[in-house]
């Protein structure tokens, strides 16, 4: 197979036409996207990235890997598994896809129906994070999502901390202390971040704990900024959101 040219092999120098060598082929952000809150093993990255060929996949992570965007590594005993993460300068890639997600929220074509992995749906909320207005005490959620495009996975647990200093998603195990917790699906879920539905406790949303909690993480992750909060786009749904059936 023919070796794609270059933008450079072509006499064009500039840093954002090298950006595209690098990250540009089909598949490549993508991947990069399902690496940023943590490593995962090539058979997590298959099952996370919907569509993509196992050929496909073993092929970007290598241009991936050569570019130093990603490295190959082995997790320790007791795990001792192979595993993909991204390198220090790869993870630098989550504010480009944040600005990105901040940019295309803004499409009249936006897919806002089609579903997310969970850690894609968690980029989104923290590209969009505010901090909680002024005078509000500190809150903690733990956030259990689970893949609704997919069946038979466990829950992926993440923290999220609400605080006047500003929000933070991180995907790590719930700790016991926290104010609230909720258990989702990702379809569930993004309806209720992104297609602005109510939050309601049941099969597909169930929330424990203190409901205040997730409704400031909701209003200070959700992409239909509050009024008044200037610097973040807002933008309303194609179509009237729906809370998905369990």
């Amino acid at each position: 197979m023919a070796t794609r040219r270059t933008y450079g092999s072509y006499n064009d120098g500039c840093a954002s036409a090298h950006a595209l060598d690098l990250i540009g082929e089909r598949w490549a952000l993508v991947v990069v996207r399902e690496l940023i809150l943590g490593p995962k093993r090539f058979g997590d990255l298959q099952r996370d990235v919907l569509g993509i060929g196992p050929g496909v996949l073993s092929r970007r992570l290598q241009e991936l890997e050569e570019s130093g965007i990603v490295v190959r590594r082995t997790l320790p005993r007791p795990a001792d598994v192979t595993v993909y993460d991204l390198t220090e300068w790869g993870r630098e890639l989550e504010d480009i896809n944040a600005a990105l997600s901040r940019w295309a929220v803004r499409s009249a074509r936006l897919p806002i129906e089609a579903d997310m992995s969970p850690d894609t749906l968690v980029l989104a909320m923290r590209a969009h994070a505010r901090p909680a207005p002024a005078g509000e005490p500190t809150r903690t959620v733990g956030l259990g999502l689970s893949d609704s495009r997919t069946d038979g996975h466990e829950p992926v647990e993440y923290l999220a901390t609400i605080s006047p200093n500003g929000t933070t998603v991180a995907k790590q195990p719930i700790p016991h202390d926290v104010d609230a917790r909720v258990r989702a699906t990702t379809l569930a879920w993004k309806a209720v971040v992104i297609g602005g539905a109510p939050i309601t406790s049941g099969a597909a949303v169930a929330v424990a704990g203190d409901t205040a909690a997730v409704h400031a993480l909701v209003e200070a992750t959700t992409l239909q900024a509050p009024a008044g909060q200037p610097g973040r786009e807002s933008r309303q749904p194609a179509r009237p959101p729906r809370t998905p059936q369990a």
